[in-house]
């Protein structure tokens, strides 16, 4: 879920870290619902989604078109008062959590929690302390599927980013594996890649590499080439 306030101009802010103050408004971070007319949900309500209709207070509601307007007017509705939604308020929230996916691997890596590269990555996960993957989306599918064998499913792979910025965070042209020790910034990463692969439709490439080694990709909402 993504955390929605209403600002002093009466535009809708996005609050990716739930600390703006304010009465929040909740929407699930998915793009079929984002792009439609479902209603967000004011907090404490509680609303899921069913073939592709909107459950709330036991009433079906039908999808819109995915207008700009229609998703106005159910912010408006959740807020109790006209507000303006951002035209690009979709594109926006990608944009933002792609870097903050950044910010919290830079984070990481400074701390000593991250490393990058084919052998130093693989040498960490060897050491069974780190858990958690990212592999670059762009990267070959052998050659993740080959930095993956010998490693069992307890590693939660994700692969939110491209090569070249995850060598932006490691100062690299390009990279395609980073281990990650547990903490609070591997938890991040997690969450925060769940949140832009349901903003990209739940693919495979963004929710992580289970195409390409056979296996599942660790529950990311729960956890909450060459070689790089």
């Amino acid at each position: 879920m993504i955390r929605f306030v209403v600002g002093p101009d009466r535009q809708i802010v996005p609050d990716l870290t739930a600390r703006l103050p304010g009465r929040g408004i909740w929407l699930s971070a998915s793009s079929d619902v984002l792009q439609s007319s479902g209603a967000p949900e004011d907090k404490g309500r509680q609303s899921k989604r069913v073939e592709g209709e909107r459950v709330e207070g036991g009433r079906r509601n039908k999808q819109g078109d995915g207008s700009n307007r229609d998703l106005a007017r159910a912010f408006a509705r959740a807020a109790r008062g006209p507000v303006s939604v951002p035209s690009d308020l979709f594109g926006l929230l990608q944009t933002a959590l792609v870097r903050r996916i950044g910010e919290c691997l830079g984070l990481a890596r400074r701390a000593g929690q991250a490393v990058a590269g084919y052998e130093k990555a693989r040498e960490a996960l060897r050491t069974g302390r780190y858990k958690l993957v990212l592999q670059a989306s762009d990267g070959s599918e052998a050659e993740r599927s080959r930095f993956l064998s010998g490693f069992g499913p307890e590693l939660t792979i994700i692969d939110p980013l491209p090569g070249e910025a995850l060598g932006r965070v490691f100062g690299r042209d390009y990279v395609v594996h980073v281990a990650v020790a547990p903490g609070k910034l591997a938890e991040s990463l997690v969450v925060e890649a769940g949140r832009l692969a349901g903003l990209r439709s739940g693919s495979a490439r963004a929710l992580g590499s289970a195409r390409a080694t056979g296996r599942e990709t660790g529950p990311v909402n729960d956890g909450t080439g060459a070689n790089g």
